[in-house]
């Protein structure tokens, strides 16, 4: 799966705003103490994670950016700037990850990405963080609950067909879905690994009708799609939704999984 740069750009902001301050704390305060700190960003899409993460961690910095999509590494590789921080990228599938793939690392970040895989990649994942004794900071997951004001009886039903759709069979491959955040916690901690979660929650409004008509479009379409019976309810839905001042929170979790060793 692809994602557009105008949609990455759309959101930044906001994932900005919901991913845990706390998390990046806790992170900070296990990390061996090195010269420089060499970061994976898994998924790293135009680097949001990056611009984001870097000024908070501080020190000397190599960031390696990892995305299938050649247009996203070449944004990324220009915008995960700082004085002390370095990038290189490299195009490839975080599914084929393994911990030979993580010396010398000191840490494995993804952010929206842990819902597109499925219970083995999810595994295989934790096992190379795990085996190379790399500390792993997994941002915005979907939890799979949304929260609509002022609410209607249908949400529950596009509710439920999104998160359907979530976790459908893509290419043989049945995806974690709203599910990624209890499989990832337990992938890690079966390995002895200490996990820590928090919420992070986007909390939109009028001040994002943007971001919050794109996000409900995209939400109603995926929810269709799973259960075309919907398809006569989704135009005066979203009408009725996209004419007022709708104000949605939509869960996410933060993830951060630290080995015992470290």
């Amino acid at each position: 799966m692809t994602f557009a740069p105008e949609w990455l750009a759309l959101r930044e902001k906001a994932d900005a705003d919901a991913r845990s301050p706390e998390l990046v704390e806790l992170l900070v305060a296990s990390l061996v103490e090195r010269d420089r700190l060499d970061i994976r960003d898994m998924g790293c899409g135009t680097g949001s994670m990056g611009r984001w993460l870097s000024g908070r961690l501080g020190g000397v910095q190599h960031w390696v950016l990892h995305d299938r999509d050649p247009r996203l590494l070449d944004l990324a590789g220009a915008t995960v700037t700082g004085p002390d921080v370095t990038t290189e990228t490299r195009q490839g599938d975080l599914t084929a990850l393994r911990a030979a793939d993580l010396t010398g690392a000191s840490l494995v970040t993804c952010s929206a990405l842990l819902d597109l895989l499925t219970t083995d990649e999810m595994n295989s994942l934790a096992a190379a963080c795990v085996h190379a004794g790399v500390p792993a900071l997994f941002t915005l997951s979907v939890a799979g609950r949304v929260e609509l004001d002022p609410s209607e009886p249908l949400d529950a039903e596009f509710e439920s067909a999104f998160n359907a759709h979530q976790r459908r069979v893509d290419d043989g491959r049945r995806l974690l879905g709203p599910d990624a955040p209890e499989a990832a916690a337990k992938a890690f901690e079966d390995l002895g690994a200490r996990v820590v979660t928090r919420p992070s929650p986007w909390r939109l409004g009028p001040d994002q009708a943007a971001l919050t008509a794109e996000w409900l479009r995209g939400w109603v379409n995926a929810a269709v799609e799973q259960e075309p019976g919907l398809a006569a309810e989704a135009p005066a839905y979203l009408e009725r939704r996209l004419s007022g001042e709708l104000r949605a929170v939509v869960h996410h979790t933060d993830l951060l999984a630290i080995p015992r060793a470290l």
